[in-house]
């Protein structure tokens, strides 16, 4: 396999694979996917950075991509690293405040935006932020501001860099481009404190493609891959560099929501994604067999129980399952599994890497049960992605899989994972002491997860530094406590309360459509959705089911006490991150009234 600098990758690509499809996006208007052959990808590349070096882009300056996933995005990626430049990639839904930060820390003179909602955050920023100098805007449906006599369209922008072959100076760059040259700036979401931008260098890239040829063997040029999380992402981004890496045809999904609609659309054979993904699969099951009577339900849960003997017991260990076990299997496989993996648009499906939290054992079983290969894994933005990851066989239902390679990994004082090797960042971009904090003088990055190794097998127990203290002096887990809570299918979103308590509570964001439906079949009156929540048997509802679920854990780590929230969490009062993860200080904040009501003697 022959590996190249991000800095031509797409050339060389384009070399090889000429007219053959590299990129499809859904055009709205059209209401069809446009595809975008490597040559036209090539091509639109070459521009971009042409007029990039006509705007005066320097060497290793930083560029601002503040969009939704869109082919535009990667073009000024790759036009980029062709002028040695670094992208730093802001959430789409980042406030003003957040990019604000953002552009001013990284002192971004040159801002793409992708449409109307990052233009208006960025435009209305733009006094507090001395780099500015140019917003471009993607979206050419942007209304800009009366005010606004600098910010030029995309369309205008590539004029600039009409007239190819790309200039002297853009060819000289990408022929001094190096490994050791800074790629991206990826700031973390902040779950406690300020953003930090995580550096990482073109040579960790390199280095990641080397791991994942060796670890993903069936993973070919012939596969399609649907671009669903944000490319702002560290996982998104890592896996959209692997596929174009391998040839791999990358069908980029704009908006998130539209997920169910464009998963069938493009049928893909991969996709990265979140356990919540799957576990909003799970719960879907769950409750079309709780709907089915007779024949059809008792075949539901005979398909499951015979997958799990087939693929789990069997085939993941490297047995052979009984020739009765194996007739029965493939008849679902036609029929139960069959059904099922089309309804979710991957009857195609060659694997599905996932990440970004922890996935219930319950969860990996059944996903695999049905023949669907979920490839659990483990990593950090810091990591440049993938630390591990489950291999194509023999995997570990409990483990983030088997580590890669080129990672170093060992286990520190109270169990913390620490990794070394050329994929962990360097350090945090203009925070010194942050990198003295996280790096140790031999070169250990110091993940603040706490588990353990078996061989080069990897278990994740708990977030060090989210551990809870009790004021009976009991240390608490929330993670475990909201993973095993979480998959239950009336539960959206919870998170756990115990530090300095006398005991843990929880804060649920139930699934109101269900809970709802739940009602209405046992005849509950309610004038309104809090009404509904106090309800004494939808109270009962959630005891039973939370009860069920904690029986695993000591007495002194269950929920005891719970509030249902009438309202979900939200990016838009602060108390999710970009990546949805939940702030834990704000929702205390927030809810401080209903925490301390369950706390009363």
């Amino acid at each position: 396999m022959t590996y190249h600098h991000l800095s031509v990758l797409i050339h060389r690509q384009a070399e090889k694979y000429g007219d053959r499809i590299a990129l499809k996006y859904r055009d709205y208007e059209k209401a069809q996917w446009i595809p975008i052959t490597w040559n036209e990808f090539s091509h639109e590349v070459k521009v971009t950075a042409n007029a990039m070096a006509k705007i005066g882009v320097q060497v290793q300056e930083n560029i601002g991509i503040f969009s939704q996933n869109k082919p535009e995005c990667l073009f000024v990626d790759f036009a980029a690293f062709a002028n040695r430049a670094v992208t730093i990639p802001l959430y789409a839904t980042s406030s003003p405040a957040q990019a604000q930060y953002i552009i001013n820390d990284a002192q971004i003179r040159f801002l793409f935006v992708g449409e109307q909602f990052q233009y208006d955050a960025a435009f209305s920023v733009l006094g507090l932020c001395q780099s500015i100098e140019r917003l471009i805007l993607f979206d050419k449906h942007i209304v800009r501001d009366a005010r606004d006599t600098t910010s030029i369209y995309f369309d205008e922008f590539l004029k600039m860099g009409e007239g190819l072959p790309c200039n002297d100076l853009v060819e000289q760059r990408t022929r001094e481009a190096k490994p050791e040259d800074t790629a991206n700036i990826l700031y973390t979401s902040g779950t406690t404190g300020e953003p930090k931008g995580v550096v990482l260098l073109h040579e960790a890239w390199l280095d990641q493609f080397v791991s994942h040829d060796a670890r993903l063997t069936n993973f070919t040029d012939e596969d399609i891959s649907l671009c669903f999380l944000p490319l702002t992402h560290v996982f998104e981004r890592g896996w959209t560099y692997v596929c174009l890496h391998k040839g791999v045809q990358v069908c980029i999904n704009l908006r998130p929501q539209d997920i169910q609609t464009t998963i069938k659309e493009v049928r893909p054979t991969v996709m990265c994604s979140v356990p919540r993904f799957w576990e909003k699969v799970y719960a879907g099951v769950q409750e079309k067999i709780a709907q089915e009577t007779g024949v059809r339900k008792i075949a539901m849960l005979d398909a499951i129980k015979v997958g799990m003997e087939h693929n789990i017991d069997y085939i993941r260990v490297g047995k052979k399952p009984p020739m009765w076990l194996h007739l029965k299997y493939k008849f679902y496989e036609k029929t139960v599994y069959a059904i099922l993996k089309k309804t979710i648009g991957i009857e195609r499906g060659n694997f599905f890497p996932t990440a970004g939290a922890a996935v219930p054992d319950e969860i990996c079983r059944f996903v695999h049960a049905v023949g669907i290969n979920m490839m659990v894994g483990y990593g950090l933005t810091e990591s440049c992605a993938t630390v591990s990851c489950f291999p194509a066989e023999q995997y570990e239902i409990g483990s983030v899989g088997e580590v890669l390679p080129s990672v170093e990994v060992k286990i520190g004082e109270d169990n913390e994972i620490l990794l070394r090797g050329k994929t962990i960042t360097r350090g945090y971009y203009r925070k010194a002491e942050a990198t003295a904090a996280a790096i140790d003088a031999d070169g250990w990055f110091h993940t603040g997860d706490a588990g353990y190794l078996k061989g080069r097998t990897l278990y994740l127990t708990e977030r060090i530094k989210d551990l809870f203290k009790t004021s009976n002096g009991k240390y608490i887990c929330p993670q475990a406590l909201e993973t095993k809570l979480g998959i239950d299918r009336y539960i959206d979103q919870i998170t756990i309360i115990a530090d300095q308590r006398k005991f843990v509570s929880a804060l649920i964001v139930p699934v109101y459509d269900l809970v709802e439906k739940y009602a209405q079949e046992r005849g509950i009156a309610f004038a309104s959705r809090e009404e509904l929540l106090a309800h004494p048997q939808v109270q009962e509802l959630f005891l039973s089911r939370i009860e069920t679920l904690q029986q695993q854990f000591a007495h002194y780590e269950q929920v005891k006490r719970f509030t249902l929230l009438p309202e979900p969490f939200s990016m838009q009062n602060g108390e999710l991150t970009n990546t949805l993860k939940i702030k834990r200080s704000v929702v205390a904040k927030h809810y401080k009234e209903q925490i301390d009501k369950m706390y009363e003697v």
